[in-house]
């Protein structure tokens, strides 16, 4: 599908219906209208209102109005096709109000192998005509006015307590050298950031920025003991803003200026 859609469709005017290319970069947002979303093609990972599972092709979730929901592709690119509703006559409000009926139930859904070649079809011409407003809505009328007929639900997967840490540090490592927010870290792992900050102060016992600053530090130091970097360019790769921050960091954490750490490690 290679004139499908990329987008950060969070920050757009939504459309009846569209395809959306999603990266592995986490999004994490709530909107007023509700949102079916049917896999496509490869594998998202949603969490809903802490409730996670991964959406394979054929595979779909209800998004509730204002539901807090994060996602992403695991490998990239994942597609997915989304449909938005927006009551705006007495039929769509029936109609919303039995997909919200089936949400109390469960999120997430598979679709039967009649929907899915029907919705193979439909997600086709959406692909070649990604602006026909008209095309859009009658996909989105048709797939809303067949889903309750054609889907079996399955459990969702409440989130554990626990937060994987493992994810976290990978994230960190990953962008060591750039600035990362809460949210980017709540996101790594499928969580609000109130979620997120709650459960980490909790599990952890530091707060998400004094533990990304620790693995700065860690950074640092392994940097000054296995390289021959300048200490400005240490500060860089390990994410400081500049020297002087870095220096002032390093000192209250270690308890030794940089130069003092290298020294005594070199000596």
């Amino acid at each position: 599908m290679s004139e499908m859609l990329t987008s950060d469709y969070s920050v757009c005017k939504p459309k009846p219906a569209e395809l959306i290319t999603l990266t592995t970069d986490i999004d994490d947002h709530a909107h007023d209208h509700l949102q079916i979303v049917i896999g496509i093609h490869g594998t998202v990972e949603f969490d809903i209102s802490g409730n996670g599972n991964r959406i394979l092709p054929g595979q779909g979730c209800i998004i509730t109005e204002s539901s807090d929901h994060a996602f992403g592709g695991v490998k990239s690119p994942s597609d997915i096709f989304v449909l938005n509703l927006i009551a705006q006559t007495e039929t769509n409000k029936a109609v919303l109000q039995e997909i919200n009926e089936l949400a109390h139930n469960n999120y997430y859904f598979q679709i039967d192998s009649q929907l899915r070649q029907l919705i193979k079809l439909l997600t086709a011409e959406i692909a070649s005509h990604p602006d026909d407003y008209l095309l859009g809505q009658s996909c989105n009328n048709t797939i809303i006015a067949l889903l309750n007929r054609h889907i079996q639900i399955f459990q969702s997967q409440k989130r554990s307590r626990r937060l994987d840490i493992e994810a976290i540090d990978r994230y960190i490592e990953q962008h060591i050298n750039s600035m990362i927010s809460v949210s980017q870290l709540a996101g790594s792992v499928f969580l609000s950031e109130s979620q997120f900050h709650h459960q980490f102060k909790e599990s952890i016992g530091l707060t998400p920025h004094q533990y990304v600053l620790q693995k700065r530090i860690e950074y640092a130091k392994s940097l000054m003991e296995h390289g021959s970097f300048s200490l400005s360019h240490v500060a860089h790769l390990s994410g400081f803003s500049g020297h002087s921050t870095f220096t002032h960091a390093f000192s209250k954490q270690v308890g030794v200026s940089p130069s003092q750490y290298r020294k005594s490690y070199l000596s």
